[in-house]
């Protein structure tokens, strides 16, 4: 599918927009949700322009559906009502949703593609997560994919199909592999970016509307900068 953009406004980039649904895609250094810094999240974002372009009076309904770690970039998915909320939610529990990402990296992966299967243990206090080859105690299995899908100038892109949904699971797994995501100081790169973000980008999700049941499938262009433009 095409890379569609519906509305740019407000420093909101909409990706698809219906009476159920409406996707976004995020910045570096959006945070989805509220959380304890007291940042403005992007739901509310999302809610002032549902507000603003339909007129709405009293509080505009937004269900947060799923999250991304704010130094990464990509789709974002709200639900408009509550009946979409509780079957999206449905969905993404049921692993019923395709969701690809792009990552750079420096290092060249050890194979062109392969599927790497962890055991990620979560450590609260740093707020990361390490990967083991062996289950440990309190560790989750994690499931991924990927391929290299370019070689560009110092670094690899790769594209990642995830099988499970754990916490900085693409971030940790890559690291176990050698290779870290540009900018990711927490996972073992050497520098951080400038504008303190990760080159990790949610680019595609595939889901069956919670709705109208037909089948989405929306991509979300990638940050404006050398590296992604090289792609």
């Amino acid at each position: 599918m095409t890379e569609k953009i519906i509305s740019n406004k407000n420093n909101l980039q909409v990706l698809f927009e219906d009476n159920h649904i409406i996707v976004v895609n995020k910045r570096v250094g959006d945070i989805v949700q509220g959380d304890k810094t007291g940042d403005k999240p992007l739901s509310d974002v999302v809610k002032e322009y549902i507000k603003d372009k339909y007129n709405k009076p009293g509080d505009v309904f937004l269900g947060v559906v799923h999250r991304l770690d704010r130094p990464t970039t990509g789709i974002v998915l709200f639900a408009r009502t509550s009946k979409a909320l509780s079957r999206l939610n449905d969905l993404f529990k049921n692993r019923e949703t395709e969701k690809t990402y792009w990552a750079i990296v420096k290092n060249k992966p050890p194979k062109t593609e392969d599927n790497l299967v962890h055991f990620l243990k979560r450590n609260e206090k740093s707020n990361t997560s390490k990967a083991h080859l062996k289950e440990v105690p309190d560790s989750k299995r994690a499931s991924l994919e990927y391929k290299i899908i370019a070689e560009l100038k110092n670094y690899f892109a790769l594209e990642i199909n995830l099988h499970t949904g754990r916490h900085h699971q693409i971030r940790s797994q890559l690291a176990a592999i050698g290779c870290p995501i540009k900018g990711d100081l927490k996972y073992g790169f050497d520098r951080s970016n400038p504008n303190g973000g990760i080159h990790l980008h949610a680019r595609k999700l595939k889901l069956i509307h919670p709705v109208s049941k037909e089948i989405l499938e929306i991509t979300a262009p990638t940050p404006d900068d050398v590296i992604w433009n090289s792609i």
